[in-house]
């Protein structure tokens, strides 16, 4: 089975899905459809498949998994603080139904996963990264910060210092610093959605009630609190949305020229 949506592609086979983002010449930014695709494929396509045993999520190409939010969608957006907040519940809904996905997920890191496309990779339950891949929560750079979740999976991952090094620096990772941390599970040097693929067919021969409530189990510790913990990165993310800051940093990333901060 395969079906085409205009931001990724789902196909089917053997128990195994393969979610792809499809938008290559923009490096597979999350823009125009792209949550609508992504909870449609996941939460009817997927979900609704009584066949499936796991998912592997992988982006178009080898330069991307996922470059973050589509910054030249967003560049002249005049969203207020409150209008916001009330916005990004969406998408941390759909950011909580990922992670809860009733069957495993396994991130295919096949280049570079930064800002809300990490934030897609940390709901994956496992993630492989090409040797070549970068990651990192830029956001502090262009006078944000995550949105997607970031500031909560991360650091339930790698810990509150390694997590608060990663936000406030905004450092790219590689694929082997990140594999150090924790962030990755394996760094492959070539064919990492192959790699996911042989992983997922090992998970698929497994008893499915057993492994959907492993997952389950796995995941109590994480889940407790999230939402609080959600409403907290929202309303963080609300205070400076609108900030001459995040204007000026936004602008200058289109433009390709140093931002000049101020602190309002």
């Amino acid at each position: 089975m395969r079906e085409d949506f205009e931001t990724l592609i789902y196909e089917s086979a053997g128990g195994i899905a393969t979610v792809t983002l499809n938008r290559p010449d923009r490096m597979n930014a999350i823009g125009g459809s792209m949550k609508d695709d992504l909870a449609r494929a996941f939460f009817q396509l997927a979900r609704s498949d009584t066949t499936l045993r796991c998912v592997v999520l992988t982006g178009a190409g080898e330069r991307a998994f996922c470059a973050g939010a589509d910054i030249k969608e967003r560049a002249d957006s005049r969203r207020t603080g409150p209008e916001y907040f009330m916005a990004q519940r969406a998408t941390h809904q759909l950011i909580r139904g990922l992670i809860e996905f009733e069957r495993p997920v396994i991130a295919a890191i096949n280049g570079v996963a930064l800002g809300g496309g990490l934030e897609l990779a940390l709901t994956a339950d496992i993630r492989y990264a090409a040797a070549h891949a970068r990651l990192g929560l830029p956001e502090v750079k262009l006078g944000a910060i995550p949105g997607a979740g970031g500031t909560q999976t991360l650091t339930q991952l790698i810990g509150a210092s390694a997590a608060k090094e990663l936000l406030f620096t905004a450092e790219h990772l590689t694929a082997e610093k990140a594999l150090s941390l924790g962030l990755v599970s394996k760094v492959v040097e070539r064919d990492v959605l192959g790699a996911a693929l042989e992983t997922a067919r090992k998970i698929a021969e497994m008893p499915p009630l057993a492994v959907a409530f492993a997952k389950r189990a796995a995941n109590a510790a994480m889940l407790a609190g999230l939402d609080a913990a959600f409403e907290a990165e929202r309303y963080a993310a609300a205070m400076i949305i609108d900030s001459e800051d995040k204007r000026e940093g936004f602008r200058a990333f289109v433009e390709k020229r140093k931002p000049v901060f101020t602190g309002r």
